[in-house]
């Protein structure tokens, strides 16, 4: 098996031979959960790139570990670079969407509140939401081995998802209407995708007039219509396979 990761926020300076101290809920879930010894391998990222292949020196209590840098990590920026927009699902389905997206490989996802959105994040409800969101990307990136997370940005209306249409190398609307597959849509060779997600009601017909507008393509996924939370999902897939990310 791969070695556990755990987030070290000064890791990214961190040079071979170097002795790095995890403590707090790292450390804690080091020593008391995965129940790591002296000698045994793990790794270390601050979650933007940097990471560090490191031993285990020592360790002491429930939550304070010592770990000696075998070699400094680096993750290269992906390019292209996926984004998936995700409409605001209900219950726990907006963590399930970034969690099995993170594992994917996405690298940003965005909350769009859209029109026919059962869901409102509003005020301190919306803030511990957000939340729920990025602190799911962060325990999958680690699950997943990552040293670079997926960003999880500020929720958008449908007028600002526009402008990111417009600023995308391609943009592309999830339709059950769309005339192309999105296995058979042209891709660009670097650059930005972004990939919409609508919610369990759909895109409102005067979204999607205006993301189009904006420059976004619809797609259909394939044959069957997917729920909201497990279609950006496999949308990542598809491209992700296509672009060689996945080679």
């Amino acid at each position: 098996m791969t070695a556990p990761v755990f987030c070290h926020s000064e890791v990214a300076r961190a040079v071979a031979g170097a002795c790095l101290t995890l403590d707090g809920p790292e450390g804690r879930h080091a020593v008391s959960v995965k129940r790591l010894r002296p000698g045994e391998g793990l790794v270390l990222t601050d979650g933007a790139g940097s990471g560090a292949a490191a031993t285990v020196v020592e360790t002491s209590g429930k939550d304070r570990l010592l770990a000696e840098v075998r070699e400094p990590l680096r993750e290269p920026v992906p390019d292209p670079w996926l984004t998936v927009v995700q409409a605001l699902p209900k219950g726990d389905r907006g963590e399930v969407a970034v969690e099995t997206m993170t594992e994917t490989g996405v690298d940003a996802v965005v909350p769009w509140a859209a029109a026919r959105c059962v869901t409102r994040w509003r005020e301190e409800r919306g803030a511990k939401a957000l939340a729920k969101w990025r602190s799911t990307a962060r325990e999958a990136g680690k699950q997943a081995r990552r040293l670079r997370f997926p960003e999880i940005a500020d929720p958008v209306t449908t007028r600002q998802l526009a402008v990111a249409v417009a600023a995308a190398d391609l943009a592309v609307v999830l339709h059950e209407e769309g005339d192309v597959p999105l296995a058979d849509c042209a891709l660009p060779a670097a650059g930005r995708i972004l990939v919409v997600v609508g919610p369990e009601g759909g895109v409102a017909p005067e979204e999607l007039a205006e993301l189009t507008a904006a420059g976004a393509v619809p797609r259909r996924l394939g044959r069957s219509v997917l729920r909201t939370s497990t279609a950006g999902t496999a949308a990542a897939a598809v491209l992700l396979a296509r672009t060689g990310r996945w080679s």
